[in-house]
């Protein structure tokens, strides 16, 4: 039976570049995921009797709210949910489920890389059409209903078994739970070449793949173990947990520090990759080398047709704006267009839909490609094995060879995490209101506050982010994140293109010591927020 439930709204319930992200406690309010849910379909038309997919990352609370919005999608007229075994589903896979399965959208549960568990964050997303993130004329109308809502719809119906693959029914909706894997890495074998990867595991090759006790798990175990071959224990952390086993899910050198510790140094495993809490990010380590994501992406592009999705050529790359330039140098050479974007995934759909893009990238650990509209952090390890098959070098000859031939971006992001929001909000004020005095000091030659027109919709997006240009080709920026969960996150990035050679080997924070100083005392952060270092350093 279908039941209208009276609710009234939540304060706060606006969806940010990756839907809303919340501390569970707060989800577990009394009506607050249903009022979301029904705020998603009542922003929605011609949904009645289509497909919608279903599934999250197994944190703390997806179990749930995986049965919550099966229900509603009853009891609001969708004909069939697919719905990963478990309620599982990494993020890209879910998008590759929407496209191959032509579903109407998606339901996507997660956090990304944030904390799980009891206290930890939770996340709720709409998935268009093409498989990616709502665009913001959609989240705009969502947050627009859950300032009005007034009631919701959902079944009374049992729970859905979500432990066997299957089909059922809730109400007069098909209930198809499906293995969560299998047709992802079908796709990996068409855009890979994995008899190549073999080979060079026979040779001897050895990596280790850090799941972090996240939704990468099953895929690294039936992908990496499974097909290709190498040896159990590859993985690690394999086991999706509801708290991550403890884990921060972020994939980078501070949080992935059991991995870092396992491979950077001599006699460790050839090469090392982690993936966060619903696989989207990707770190990329070898023996000796940390691979920035923004190197990381320009290295892709530039040996995309080593690998079989990508023989044929790249059509164009995007990064967001924060990323380095490094991908930009790429383009120049192979003689296709490079477009900087605004942060949020969802500003590359357009490209990547109209054919204009085929590699994107954002420094925040997030690199993928046309093959689904979500970054894909299984996708970016396997293209690196496919590359490291091919050229049989190792991962810091293929990056040192790299900058000789294009130049070494040096490049790191400050983070400033959990920062009072009022703190935050008045240093990007105190450098909006600098904007027209800066260029002409400190070897500044422009400085703006970012905005983006976008080529195939033709929208414009403002204030991304304040830009800061010296004349060296440098570049510091200043934007607040949009998805922590507590305060604000001040990120702070900080660049320099170094074309000699002889100057690749200097440590990063060194070479770029005189911006970090820059950076700090342009907009005086540790005076408005009282942090007189970042909280995080990549």
């Amino acid at each position: 039976m279908i039941h209208t439930i009276a609710t009234t709204p939540f304060e706060g319930q606006k969806p940010g570049t990756s839907g809303l992200r919340k501390k569970v406690p707060v989800f577990q309010q009394r009506h607050y995921a249903e009022n979301f849910i029904q705020s998603i379909f009542d922003s929605l038309e011609g949904f009645q009797g289509q497909t919608l997919v279903i599934g999250g990352d197994g944190r703390y609370y997806n179990a749930e709210v995986v049965q919550t919005v099966i229900r509603m999608a009853a009891a609001n007229g969708f004909g069939r949910v697919m719905v990963g075994r478990n309620g599982l589903l990494s993020t890209p896979a879910a998008s590759h489920l929407i496209r191959r399965h032509r579903a109407f959208g998606g339901i996507v549960l997660s956090a990304s890389h944030n904390p799980g568990g009891p206290d930890g964050d939770f996340g709720i997303k709409y998935n268009a059409a093409n498989g990616g993130p709502a665009p913001e004329k959609i989240t705009d109308a969502i947050f627009a209903k859950t300032k009005s809502i007034a009631s919701y719809k959902i079944t009374d119906t049992p729970d859905v078994d979500l432990n066997s693959i299957g089909i059922s029914k809730v109400g007069n909706m098909t209930v198809e739970v499906v293995d969560p894997v299998s047709d992802y890495a079908a796709l990996m074998q068409q855009l890979f070449d994995f008899d190549q990867i073999r080979a060079l595991i026979k040779s001897g090759f050895r990596m280790k793949f850090d799941a972090m006790g996240a939704i990468t798990g099953p895929y690294g175990h039936a992908i990496l173990e499974g097909i290709l071959g190498f040896p159990a224990g590859t993985v690690m952390n394999g086991t999706p947990l509801p708290d991550f086993g403890g884990h921060h899910p972020d994939p980078n050198l501070v949080h992935a520090k059991e991995l870092v510790d396992l491979v950077m140094p001599g006699g460790g495993p050839d090469f090392g990759a982690a993936s966060d809490g619903d696989g989207d990010r990707n770190l990329i380590i070898g023996r000796g080398m940390y691979v920035t994501p923004s190197d990381s992406l320009a290295i892709l592009a530039a040996n995309a047709t080593l690998t079989p999705g990508y023989a044929g050529g790249l059509s164009g790359i995007a990064r967001s704006m924060p990323t380095s330039a490094a991908a930009d140098r790429v383009a120049a050479k192979l003689g296709i267009p490079c477009y900087e974007t605004p942060t949020g995934w969802k500003f590359f759909g357009n490209l990547l839909d109209a054919g204009m893009a085929t590699i994107c990238g954002e420094e925040s650990f997030g690199t993928g490609s046309n093959h689904v509209r979500e970054k894909d952090g299984l996708w970016a390890v396997l293209m690196w094995l496919n590359v490291l098959a091919r050229r049989r070098q190792s991962v810091a000859d293929i990056v040192k060879a790299h900058w000789r031939e294009y130049g070494r971006n040096f490049y790191s992001r400050h983070d400033y995490e959990e920062v009072e929001t009022d703190a935050a909000n008045s240093v990007m004020k105190a450098l909006r209101d600098q904007l027209s005095t800066l260029p002409g000091q400190h070897g500044i030659i422009a400085a703006d506050d970012f905005a983006y027109d976008d080529p195939v919709d033709h929208s414009r997006t403002t204030a991304q982010g304040i830009r800061l240009m010296f004349e060296d080709g440098s570049r510091i920026v200043y934007r607040l994140s949009g998805t922590g969960t507590a305060g604000a996150t001040l990120r702070v990035y900080i660049e320099r293109y170094e074309p000699d050679a002889s100057r690749h080997d200097i440590e990063t924070q060194e070479a770029l010591a005189d911006l970090i100083a820059l950076s700090r005392s342009i907009p005086d952060i540790a005076r408005r927020t009282g942090r007189t270092a970042p909280s995080v350093i990549t």
